[in-house]
Order: structure tokens, then C-alpha cells, then sequence
């Protein structure tokens, strides 16, 4: 069984993603998740799991933003009686109890410099140490990290570790925004609304055509999952009927501005006119500048894809690296 079948979609960057992550799955090697909220990346790690060969040990999720900062390292690394007020038994921490298998460290970018520390020991030797302990313990756990946030920013701002950085970053995969992807978006909708068809047991609604159009163009902050909730809410408020665009919440309605109306933004269209060309040319510049050259962050900045900026950069014979 292929279980990266789990993850919906055909568009040229997932499938190169899907690609990635099947070639390290089988492999120890430690993974660090790069994306956007919403983007998929627990389930492209549980996948990469089911597919190494740690399939049948445990898999452990850890979101390192919920835990509070106070008990974050007695949760990961366990206690000794008597450590700290509260402790009134020894107490394994999650690397125990994941020994042999694999830990997901969802939102790696929230751990604690002192947490970063330890864990970057464990990465470094295996090596583990309880709180109120003196002697080290040894577990064999494989790490998939995850973030949402720009690590190299927040190493810049001294808050997380550049050595742990490194040492996670073995091998990166990142997994392209919806916005990316919106080939895929058709098949991600009838997949959510047959899921939940069966789920509450109504029948599926369908979208017309320009409903789809409409979710197309649209930006998606909050990703699949946006996706997700967008078409469970359908598929009950809607059962077995036509969505069309009005019925869409109104974040999906973009006000157009008529002639007699100024368009919301900060140009004004100067009285001598402009050179069209030579403007895109040098707000592709500034983008690419702003982002050193990442072209993925390029295309959100200047609000359009990832293939539609490569294009408009073949079509300068702009040279990037």
C-alpha cells in the first residue's frame, strides 16, 4: 500500500514534494517540514512514517507551541520524583515512549532556547536527561520537525538555535501553499465532500462551474484546511444542492471597483503614463531582492503563482540563481 496516495492532488510541485519524501522514507534520516499553516505537513509526515522502516513502532505528535513553556521539558524528557513541586512519581517523557519509532515536532519553531539545548544533545548523541536526574538515558527515535515560520529569521533575532537548525534541516522538504496548487483543487473538494457525504451520512453537494472559478482565484491564508472546512460547511448547510458563488462565504467575493471608483491600492497612475513593461520588470527585481531569490515567496509577493512569475521571468530573460 502506497501511503502517500493520502495526500490529494497531481500538480507538478506536490508531485515533486510526494517524490522527496518517498526517497527519505526510507531512511533515518532527520526531516525538516517547511510550509504554511494548513499545508498538510502532519500528514505528509505520517505518511513518510508508514512508509520507513519504523511503520509498525510508535509515531508521536507533539505541537511544541501548545506545550506550556513551564512543563515543556518534563513532557519531552520525563522527571525524577521530588524534581520541582508537583513531582510526586518518576515520570517518563515522550522520547521514551516513542523509543524505536518516530516523533513529529509540529511548530519547532515555538520550542525554548533551553529545550533546543537538550534537543539538540539527543540529535547529536541520542542522548537524553530527565529533569532532577543525573544520568543520561538512551533512546533510538527518529525527528520529523515541522515550521510554519522562517527559522533563519528567527535565528537572526537569536531565537532558535542555528547548531539545532542545521542539525534538523538534513533534509528539508517544502510543501507549496493551496495557492500553488490550484490544479488541485477540484480534486481536494470532491474528495472532502465525499468524505464527509459518508461522514454525516447526506448527500454530497456539487459546485458549478464558476463557484470553482471563483475558489480557484482565491488566496487561501488557511490552506487545505480552509479547504477542509469550507467544504464540510457546505456539505451540510448545502446537502444535495448546486453551489454557485453566491453562496460562498463572503470572503470568497471580491469587491471590484467600477471606473468612477479608485482602486484600493497605494499606485496612482501618473498623468504622463507609464512603461507597463519595465514596471513588471523592475517589481520582479525588487521581489526576487526582497526574498533572495526565492521564488516561491516572490510570487506571493507579488500576488500571483509560482508558474505564472517564471514565466513572466523567461519572458524578460531575467537570470536568476
Amino acid at each position: 500500500m502506497d501511503h502517500f496516495n493520502s495526500i490529494i492532488g497531481q500538480s507538478p510541485a506536490l508531485e515533486s514534494l510526494i517524490r522527496s519524501a518517498k526517497m527519505v522514507s526510507a531512511t533515518d534520516v532527520t526531516i525538516l517540514l517547511k510550509g504554511e499553516t494548513g499545508t498538510g505537513k502532519e500528514v505528509l509526515a505520517k505518511a513518510i512514517q508508514k512508509e520507513s522502516n519504523r511503520a509498525n513502532k510508535p509515531f508521536i505528535t507533539i505541537n511544541c507551541g501548545a506545550l506550556p513553556e513551564s512543563l515543556v521539558e518534563s513532557e519531552l524528557f520525563g522527571h525524577r520524583k521530588g524534581a520541582f513541586t508537583g513531582a510526586t512519581g518518576n515520570k517518563l517523557g515522550i522520547f521514551q515512549a516513542a523509543d524505536g519509532g518516530t516523533l513529529f515536532l509540529d511548530e519547532i519553531n515555538s520550542l525554548p532556547l533551553t529545550i533546543q539545548a537538550k534537543l539538540l544533545r539527543f540529535l547529536e548523541t541520542g542522548e537524553c536527561l530527565a529533569v532532577g536526574d543525573t544520568k543520561p538515558y538512551f533512546v533510538d527515535v527518529r525527528i520529523i520537525a515541522a515550521t510554519n515560520n522562517d527559522l533563519l529569521q528567527q535565528i537572526e533575532r537569536g531565537d532558535f538555535r542555528r547548531d539545532l537548525y542545521f542539525r534538523l534541516n538534513v533534509v528539508p522538504l517544502d510543501i507549496p501553499p493551496l495557492s500553488q496548487r490550484t490544479d488541485d483543487i477540484e480534486k481536494l473538494i470532491r474528495h472532502f465532500l465525499n468524505h464527509f457525504s459518508e461522514t454525516h451520512g447526506i448527500t454530497a453537494p456539487k459546485f458549478s462551474k464558476q463557484a470553482l472559478k471563483t475558489l480557484k482565484s482565491y488566496s487561501w491564508p488557511g490552506n487545505i484546511r480552509e479547504l477542509r472546512n469550507l467544504c464540510e460547511r457546505l456539505s451540510i448547510l448545502l446537502a444535495g444542492r448546486t453551489i454557485e458563488p453566491e453562496n460562498l462565504p463572503h470572503e470568497f467575493k471580491p469587491s471590484t471597483p467600477t471606473l468612477s471608483e479608485p482602486s484600493n491600492t497605494d499606485f496612482t497612475l501618473p498623468a504622463t503614463g507609464i512603461k507597463l513593461e519595465a514596471l513588471e520588470l523592475d517589481l520582479i527585481h525588487q521581489a526576487l531582492s526582497r526574498t533572495n531569490g526565492n521564488r516561491s515567496k516572490s510570487a506571493r509577493l507579488l500576488g500571483i503563482s509560482r508558474d505564472t512569475l517564471l514565466y513572466r521571468i523567461q519572458k524578460h530573460g531575467l537570470a536568476t540563481h
